[in-house]
């Protein structure tokens, strides 16, 4: 079989890449929108919400940390495996088993200091299974970028759709809710990570008195990490604290809150998908891809904006419409841009380890520092403000990038 990246790959391969990513963002999505919340919400104890908010942004911020560790680390090890299970596919399923683990860990756990531990192991083998799967794309693709980071974009707000949906519509407890979450990571993660192809190196190993490129020396490279670190945090801002937005901020009834939570995430997750696909197809097109990104980041900002003048249930759901489209476009597109960018095939899982993590990182900041700005003014407008600041920022960081078109293709390998 030939070890070099080819120029387009079958609906299947495409098919089992969605499939492992709607798995990964499933059981990250699921607690932190809903599970987490549930688990640490103080206001069931002694009426102080905001204690809840602030236990929740803690929590997921912390188990975030652990994952900024462990992708580029694992993607590190990763380049530099060679086994006869392939490089990608030994941490791939690592990766997933170790997920499962903390995902029952954290089902089990009472107390906010139990369940951030049990976080922590779900986020530590969720990082190095993204890791694996996200240098799939560099290794093995070339005018299909575009398209498969659209699937793993698309994936994400799917994810969400079908763990919420699954906990909400099934009637589904806590500890259950984290059991089956545990069993979907565990099957889905590690099938797909067997099923799909893990060629060799594409490239001639490099001696040790050569110099080598580095992304991460790349001025463009850093500036459009910079811009998904803080486009992330837009997102989160507006996303990660909906449901104590809907009980504390719109007003809605206990007994309701999940399920207006549950209308706002399918709309948001319709408009993500159709968004990250049709961007990310033009942009294999038209390589445009910082023109698109830039728009993508700037229509985000203005969900904010909406929410931050309407405080409605009504007008929240427009807003997530509007954030769905730009966060997905922009999902999808910084993500094939940044395989653009690559500079070394050696270091391709650490540096798209990087990538992701520049995202995870986001999207948890976000809820510590919306939890600062909620407990600072006693509500959520400053939350939506920031929120379409700091998206506004990350579209002018992405135009700062100036090296818009792929470094050279990698050298086959010799015979």
């Amino acid at each position: 079989m030939s070890t070099t990246a080819t120029s387009r790959v079958e609906a299947g391969w495409l098919s089992l890449f969605t499939l492992a990513w709607l798995a990964i963002w499933t059981v990250q999505l699921t607690p932190l929108q809903l599970l987490l919340p549930l688990q640490l919400d103080a206001s069931n104890a002694d009426g102080d919400w905001v204690t809840g908010v602030v236990w929740s942004g803690i929590v997921l911020s912390v188990g975030g940390f652990a994952g900024i560790i462990a992708a580029p680390a694992a993607g590190r090890l990763s380049d530099r495996t060679r086994s006869r299970w392939g490089r990608r596919r030994p941490w791939a399923v690592g990766g997933s088993l170790l997920a499962a683990i903390g995902l029952v860990v954290t089902g089990y756990a009472r107390g906010p200091w139990a369940v951030g531990a049990g976080w922590v192991v779900v986020s530590i083998g969720l990082a190095t299974a993204s890791a694996a799967f996200t240098a799939m794309i560099a290794d093995q693709l070339t005018e299909q970028r575009g398209s498969a980071s659209a699937a793993a974009s698309s994936a994400q707000a799917v994810g969400i759709v079908v763990g919420v949906g699954a906990v909400v519509l099934l009637g589904l407890g806590i500890t259950e809710s984290y059991f089956v979450l545990a069993g979907f990571i565990a099957v889905i993660g590690v099938g797909t990570a067997v099923l799909l192809p893990d060629p060799g190196p594409t490239h001639v190993l490099p001696v040790s008195t050569q110099v080598r490129p580095s992304s991460l020396r790349d001025p463009d490279f850093l500036w459009l990490l910079s811009s998904r670190l803080v486009v992330n945090v837009g997102n989160a801002l507006g996303t990660s604290l909906l449901l104590f937005f809907l009980l504390y901020g719109v007003r809605v009834p206990s007994a309701e809150a999940e399920d207006d939570l549950l209308i706002l995430i399918v709309i948001y997750t319709v408009f993500v998908v159709i968004a990250s696909i049709v961007a990310g197809m033009i942009s294999d097109r038209t390589g445009k891809r910082r023109g698109l990104s830039v728009i993508a980041a700037t229509v985000q900002a203005v969900s904010g904006l909406v929410i931050l003048f309407s405080p409605t249930f009504t007008m929240t759901a427009v807003a997530a419409a509007i954030m769905g489209a730009g966060y997905g476009a922009y999902m999808a597109v910084s993500l094939a841009f940044s395989t653009d960018l690559l500079r070394d095939p050696e270091d391709h899982a650490r540096d798209l380890g990087i990538v992701n993590v520049s995202a995870n990182l986001g999207q948890l900041l976000g809820p510590l520092i919306g939890a600062g700005l909620v407990a600072l003014v006693g509500g959520f407008w400053l939350l939506f403000a920031a929120a379409a600041v700091l998206s506004l920022a990350g579209a002018v960081m992405t135009l700062m990038v100036r090296r818009v078109r792929p470094s050279p293709a990698p050298l086959p390998a010799p015979r």
